[in-house]
């Protein structure tokens, strides 16, 4: 944690420094410490970034004084910012400087160890193949399983069989299911599938809400539902219908009987797959339980395995491979191993020099999973060092906990794991993190949206463990020993309720805590966030599974917060003091259960103060317009900001545009009252937001029979767009044209008669790049549309196109389409999908498919 220390210590001294973000003029004293700190701090955080991993063991005894030190001096500097007089501030002066001497000392060692040992600088290797094989593609050596269980789902029994997967951690349990789940065949023998990860501490209600979640097309409104109203849910979903049930990482028995219980039984050869590391979980599930026993790799299959993983379509240098065979050796035929090994080779120069490196340390003596965590260990040492915070932050999820990519880089952004780069963003940096740690195999992939762009991400639990393991002092996701928090703790994940804990954390004696962030995963308590005003100093703020009836006003007067998530049950308006969070970045709040107009929140006026401001996320939310800011007051342009969701009929002015020109997401919504004119909310002025890349916008009448007016024919957009969802619009197709000239556009969604009349016909040079394209709810009944208008659509969704006469053959002759969704639509449009897939199997298209939505 060196690195990141000191990277959080930089920003915080570029924050005091910088003239635009100034909370007090500093004097010349002040001013000379602060430069000669940040001197300092730029030269190792340089240093780091171009010392070999491999030379990097050779001062890891220096790296505990950079961090204590780095820790210290932000400590010192965070916790007086708020600070006026000269007089406070010259009382840290003293402490400061002694930080100064410590890392010039460590500065002067650094360079004298670099001359006598010859430390190498790191050489990255920037040509890499085309493709690179990740763990979930590893099947290699578990093709004869996959046909084995694939025969036992799609078996001519009638009877609910369970099958199950049992084997050590590693052997690649889950991409073994999760390859048969994708697999088209499956897919399309089975009319339902469903997938949830149970994991060693589950709830039902739990493992029904992520069925429900994962059944296509299934309305899910809240996981917060009972598990009697979920389960009745489930069932109603599956009732007379073929099903594939896939219980992963299952620890206990009860739960499969809980959830096969409350499963239909038509005798329609439905199927139930779990994995297991327990054998005896299978048995106890079903006496009669198909079990499969994963074995590890032969050594051929290890060295075919590492061999793609590496060099994917090319071969292996003929000087690396006798190398390559004795590391794949070591791997002891667990597929895990063999994938990280994989990861770090991938990324490396491909030398005899470091491949024989890596094959004398990995050489273990231990065989099987123990040998896991050597590697793991080893594999975290050649990282380089601005990804080892990132990776190792992913210990604070729960066991096979699934995290949303947004949230994500904005907890690593808040957090300061990121160094700033002047021509991008910290969340471009950050994507760039995270896309290097999935191409080392250390995160996955684990749900993508339908442009393709990850979606959720998840660790392996080996990984997970190494990540607790080495950051114990640091980081604590073990609430039972939640009474025993220290001073050098930084992070703390709750996983369960903390209302036996509360009563024994003395905060009398707890009220100087250095914590930085507080995450909790469990559900409501009445305490809240009661005890976060201990801490200080603290950055992330993520309590969203804590519901509040009002606005925890005790979290403004923690100015170094940077990043809060809240939930809430009723109305509610943000208070005007939370401008005292000068360094907020990011502010989700969420209704919780009730999703309606009694959750709108209010902002205030202030808002406009908070120059710092990234992102704002709501369900529904009111901003105010800034009338002062436009009439010259203190009011600051929002030029960080570049989320903002679910903003209520807000006018989109140029003098507002010219106040957020960052802007790369946009939700908002508008409710037609019969007496505002449309042209008062300036939606021509979309176009003015260039940097804008998704943009959702939602129209409501008072009734949801009739509709409001159609908004004018002046509507324009911006040319970087790639996502555009429009709803409840009225539109003429006759000006879909000025969709289809986005050059950037992949995804597009009409919902709600957002266009409107009885024929589309689309135009050449139209939607070039258009991925997907959804049509729901519409009175269209011609669409003429050739192949040529739409050459990269990979998937169509039609929905309760009740009048649509059929789907345009032009549309099946696309090359790459591999996906129509149907809901509620036509007889004719079913016939016509049939008659495409029919076609597109002919040519050979065995991937197409076609989907009925539920």
């Amino acid at each position: 944690m060196a690195y990141a220390s000191l990277l959080s210590l930089a920003q915080t001294l570029e924050q005091i420094l910088h003239p635009q973000d100034q909370y007090r003029n500093l004097h010349h004293t002040e001013q000379q410490i602060m430069r000669s700190l940040h001197e300092k701090v730029n030269f190792l955080v340089d240093f780091l970034d171009v010392i070999s991993p491999k030379s990097s063991e050779n001062i890891s005894g220096l790296k505990g004084r950079i961090r204590d030190a780095a820790y210290e001096a932000d400590d010192i500097i965070e916790s007086n910012m708020s600070n006026q007089t000269v007089s406070e501030w010259e009382q840290k002066y003293e402490g400061l400087q002694k930080v100064i001497e410590e890392l010039t000392s460590i500065s002067e060692e650094l360079v004298k160890m670099m001359e006598r040992n010859n430390l190498e600088i790191v050489k990255p290797r920037n040509n890499f193949p085309p493709a690179c094989s990740t763990y979930r593609n590893a099947i290699v050596g578990m093709e004869d399983e996959i046909c084995s269980v694939k025969d036992q789902l799609i078996g001519s029994s009638s009877e609910r069989n369970i099958i199950s997967v049992v084997g050590m951690p590693g052997l690649g349990k889950t991409t073994l299911a999760r390859k048969i789940y994708d697999d088209s065949v499956i897919a399309s023998h089975f009319d339902v599938r469903a997938w949830a990860t149970v994991s060693q501490n589950y709830h039902v209600q739990e493992v029904l809400s992520r069925l429900l979640h994962s059944i296509r097309g299934f309305k899910q409104e809240s996981s917060q539902d009972s598990a009697e109203k979920l389960a009745e849910n489930l069932y109603k979903c599956l009732k007379d219908k073929r099903y594939l049930i896939v219980l992963d990482d299952v620890w206990d028995g009860e739960i499969v009987l809980k959830v096969k219980s409350l499963l239909p039984h038509d005798s329609n050869g439905s199927r139930i797959l779990l994995t297991s590391r327990l054998e005896n979980v299978a048995e106890y599930a079903d006496p009669n339980s198909i079990i499969l026993q994963m074995s590890f790799l032969y050594t051929d299959e290890c060295w075919g395995l590492l061999r793609g993983l590496v060099f994917g379509e090319e071969c292996c240098p003929p000087e690396l491979e006798e190398l390559g065979r004795k590391i794949a050796h070591h791997c002891r035929g667990l597929p895990l191993s063999i994938v990280l090994i994989g990861g770090l080779l991938y990324k490396a120069e491909r030398t005899r020099e470091y491949w024989s490196y890596v094959e004398q340390n990995i050489n273990a003596e231990h065989y099987g999973y123990f040998s896991i965590q050597g590697i793991i260990s080893f594999y975290y040492y050649q990282l380089p060092h601005h990804l080892r915070a990132c990776f190792l932050y992913m210990g604070v999820l729960p066991e096979d906990y699934e995290i949303r990519r947004s949230k994500l880089i904005k907890l690593w952004v808040a957090n300061r794991f990121i160094k700033p780069e002047r021509s991008k963003s910290s969340e471009e940096v950050a994507e760039e993190y995270l896309k290097d740690l999935i191409d080392r195999n250390l995160i996955m992939v684990r749900e993508c949206n339908y442009s393709g762009e990850i979606k959720t991400c998840c660790i392996h639990d080996a990984l997970r463990e190494f990540c607790q393991m080495k950051t114990k002092e640091k980081f604590n996701s073990d609430d039972e020993n939640l009474t025993e928090v220290h001073d050098n703790l930084r992070h703390i994940s709750i996983l369960s309720d903390l209302k036996n804990q509360i009563p024994k954390f003395d905060l009398a004696d707890n009220l100087d805590l250095r914590i930085r962030s507080v995450t909790y995963f469990f559900g409501n308590s009445p305490h809240g966030t009661y005890f976060v005003k201990s801490f200080r100093l603290l950055r992330v703020l993520d309590a969203l599974t804590i519901w509040f009836d009002e606005f925890p006003i005790v979290i403004v007067e923690l100015e170094t917060l940077r990043f809060i998530a809240l939930t809430y049950w009723a109305k509610h308006r943000i208070p005007s003091s939370i401008s005292k969070l000068r360094n907020l970045e990011t502010l989700i709040v969420n209704p919780g259960k009730l999703r309606s107009i009694f959750n709108t929140s209010f902002l205030p006026l202030e808002i406009w103060k908070m120059s710092r401001l990234r992102h704002l996320l709501f369900v529904i939310s009111f901003l105010p317009y800034p009338t002062d800011a436009l009439n010259g007051g203190t009011f600051a342009p929002l030029e960080n900001l570049q989320t903002l969701t679910n903003v209520i009929n807000f006018r989109w002015t140029k003098e507002v545009i010219q106040m957020m020109p960052n802007l790369k997401k946009l939700v908002i919504s508008y409710e037609h009252d019969g007496r505002t004119e449309w042209s008062s909310y300036c939606f021509d002025n979309f176009v003015h937001l260039l940097q804008l890349e998704v943009l959702k916008c939602f129209f409501f009448g008072k009734s949801y029979i009739k509709y409001q007016d159609p908004l004018p024919v002046n509507f324009a957009f911006p040319q970087k767009l790639r996502r555009l969802t429009l709803s409840g619009c009225r539109l003429s197709w006759k000006i879909m044209t000025v969709v289809g000239s986005l050059s950037n556009l992949e995804v597009l969604k009409l919902k709600y008669h957002a266009f409107e009349g009885p024929v589309w016909e689309s135009n050449d040079g139209e939607f070039r790049r258009l991925k997907l394209l959804l049509i729901h709810m519409t009175d269209l009944e011609h669409w003429k549309v050739d192949e040529m208008h739409f050459p990269n659509l990979e998937r169509l969704s039609l929905q309760y196109c009740y009048n649509l006469v059929e789907i345009p053959s032009g549309i099946g002759k696309i090359p790459i389409l591999q996906k129509i969704e149907l809901c509620e639509c036509s007889t004719f449009v079913v016939i016509s999908a049939k008659f495409i897939e029919e076609e597109k199997t002919r040519l050979g298209n065995n991937g197409f498919r076609i989907v009925h939505l539920l």
